[in-house]
């Protein structure tokens, strides 16, 4: 009795020791057996890549274990609620606040795109070949970035009365001017104003103007000079020196706006061509038998011959009453052949037999408002005859 009481304690240490190295074994099992058990998964964010071991049941539950709080703008490759499998790639984005101002008008998005091209593609934010952009669009998207948008619209150019629609985004009307190319002269006049901010309802009009020199050449008419000739019967005229009419240049300054004449102004007149003057003898010999002088041309009796300035006109003239008929009742309408002439009648007497130099055998049967003194208006059968006749200087015989 006294040898196993002395052995029960030896026992008892002996088997202390076996059951302790179970126990580690178990424990290492145990811890063994659940890391080979986790499932392995590559997480990607932002760019960086971790590869993770873990027990999580979802992918959600994969971003806790991360502590990755997803926002709702953020991005996620795979369902929240997705169950992990081994060799499981999850990538996750998180989202960038950007500040667009459009026109002035803010507004605030969130995105995961890389670059400002492809923002605002993301968001349908469309832009024409005129906008202006702040950024470049192939700028990378970075949190709190702030993109400027400013719209382009058109405004009216007209150039010396050509006109045409300019794209811009604002500026000045001297910004317009220098992105079209257009210059302006010394005497150019601009409305608006180089310094004014250009508008939807802006229209600017460029007025081209010039002053150009035109000269005009005019004749000047011939003075007439009479001398008294007693070899000449009384009564009668004969040209000695026909006359000849001179040119006078006119300069004026043309003021042209658009390439319309709005004003002319008389600078200088310049003497191209001095006039002759026209010499006329003036018979003084005086009959001693009868006292007045007459010259026959053929069955014609001439009482005297005076030169008269003359002018045509016809019955249906502008100023004429449309009747036709002469201050002595003959009907011209009906008869437009016929040889009429108007006069002064305190100069030729009407009913007067005439010969007119280039117009031929007449009678005074006709007065006019202007037809005073020395002067005659033969008639022609048609307006444009009469138009065309112009102003002549002529001999005119008194017919007996």
């Amino acid at each position: 009795m006294r040898f196993i009481s002395k052995l029960l304690p030896a026992l008892k240490t002996k088997l202390v020791i076996p059951i302790l190295s179970i126990i580690a074994l178990v424990a290492f099992i145990s811890f063994t057996t659940y890391q080979v058990t986790k499932a392995q998964v590559t997480v990607t964010q932002d760019g960086e890549v971790d590869a993770v071991r873990t027990h999580a049941e979802t992918v959600g539950d994969v971003l806790n274990e991360l502590g990755i709080k997803m926002e709702d703008h953020d991005e996620l490759s795979h369902p929240k609620d997705e169950l992990i499998t081994s060799g499981m790639e999850i990538n996750y984005t998180k989202a960038n606040a950007v500040i667009v101002s459009i026109d002035g008008e803010d507004k605030e998005y969130y995105t995961t795109e890389d670059t400002v091209g492809e923002f605002l593609a993301e968001q349908e934010i469309k832009l024409s070949d005129h906008d202006e952009l702040s950024v470049s669009s192939d700028q990378q998207i970075e949190a709190g970035l702030s993109i400027g948008v400013t719209k382009a619209y058109q405004v009216t150019l007209n150039d010396g009365g050509k006109e045409k629609q300019v794209w811009v985004t604002g500026g000045t009307v001297e910004d317009v001017l220098e992105s079209e190319d257009v210059s302006l002269g010394e005497l150019d006049r601009l409305k608006p104003n180089k310094s004014d901010e250009v508008s939807k309802e802006t229209t600017i009009n460029v007025t081209r103007v010039e002053k150009v020199t035109d000269i005009v050449e005019e004749t000047k008419k011939y003075s007439v000079v009479k001398k008294n000739d007693n070899s000449l019967a009384k009564g009668t005229e004969k040209v000695v020196s026909s006359g000849q009419e001179g040119v006078i240049a006119k300069h004026f300054e043309v003021v042209l706006e658009n390439g319309e004449e709005v004003s002319r102004e008389l600078v200088k007149e310049e003497v191209k061509k001095e006039s002759k003057q026209r010499v006329v003898s003036v018979g003084t010999k005086v009959n001693k038998n009868t006292g007045t002088r007459t010259v026959s041309r053929g069955d014609d009796n001439v009482a005297r011959t005076l030169t008269m300035h003359a002018t045509a006109y016809n019955w249906n003239c502008a100023s004429c009453d449309g009747v036709g008929k002469t201050r002595t009742g003959i009907n011209l309408k009906a008869n437009p052949n016929i040889k009429v002439v108007a006069v002064d009648p305190s100069v030729i007497p009407l009913g007067t037999k005439l010969w007119v130099e280039g117009y031929g055998y007449a009678t005074a049967n006709d007065t006019g408002g202007n037809i005073k003194g020395n002067r005659i208006d033969v008639h022609l059968p048609t307006l444009s005859a009469a138009q065309s006749y112009g102003r002549k200087t002529v001999q005119v015989r008194i017919l007996e």
